[in-house]
């Protein structure tokens, strides 16, 4: 997860950036309105390698956006495979709309196809919010409505630390939490998980990057119950080794 912006850029404070943005926001919408041109992005923001004590996986996130500066079309994917078994452990898709609400936020509506080799696939409506809180976080938080009916919800929250002008650490934390359980997925009801990372980059250039790091995951209340269950390890410890890249 990462909202697009391809650099932070410094100001003396933080109300003149706020400043400066809202007068750059209303430039766009207006420009967009009159017919301007459009763009796009993409970002490859994980491509990493994970050891998951012992059981090694390959693991993916990316997302990129099509459109003017008011109104977007996004692509978002995100899943793992398995180096050992050779198999998808589970697959997302999502396609959405995007609207400019306020300078540096995006409200997102559209669809989430999940593909899981073990289970049937499912279809979630999605809305969500995805931008950059104060003090730079990057924050995407989303609802899902299964075609079940089921509703779940989940928060992804980055932060990049600048240690010299190529060497960048970034914090990540991601939550899930569902409000009805769905035994057949090993999903309970309540807070699902909680995932912690720190992962250190160095920009050999500023679309290109490699980075090693840590990741740490725990399964909570019901959910960790349906994993002890199935006779796994409800938490897991991982040193990673990737790449990211956006053009």
């Amino acid at each position: 997860m990462s909202i697009v912006r391809q650099r932070k850029f410094k100001a003396g404070t933080l109300a003149a950036s706020l400043f400066t943005a809202a007068a750059v926001f209303s430039g766009a919408a207006k420009a967009e309105t009159a017919g301007a041109g459009t763009n796009w992005f993409a970002l490859l923001d994980r491509l990493e390698y994970q050891t998951n004590e012992g059981s090694g996986q390959l693991v993916w996130d990316g997302q990129g956006w099509y459109g003017g500066d008011y109104n977007k079309f996004w692509l978002k994917t995100e899943g793992e495979r398995s180096l050992e078994g050779g198999g998808f452990g589970d697959a997302e898709v999502q396609g959405l709309y995007s609207r400019a609400i306020r300078p540096f936020w995006d409200v997102q509506v559209g669809i989430r196809q999940d593909i899981k080799p073990d289970n049937p696939s499912r279809t979630f409506a999605v809305i969500g919010l995805q931008g950059l809180a104060q003090y730079w976080f990057e924050v995407d938080a989303a609802a899902f409505i299964s075609d079940d009916g089921d509703i779940s919800a989940r928060l992804e929250v980055e932060y990049d630390i600048l240690l010299t002008q190529r060497l960048i650490a970034q914090p990540r934390f991601e939550t899930n939490i569902a409000i009805q359980d769905v035994a057949t997925l090993g999903v309970g009801s309540g807070v699902n998980d909680v995932e912690l990372g720190l992962r250190l980059r160095y920009e050999i250039k500023r679309e290109f990057a490699p980075y090693v790091g840590v990741s740490w995951s725990r399964k909570l209340g019901e959910t960790a119950d349906f994993a002890r269950a199935n006779f796994e390890d409800p938490g897991s410890t991982s040193l990673v080794a990737g790449i990211r890249f956006w053009f």
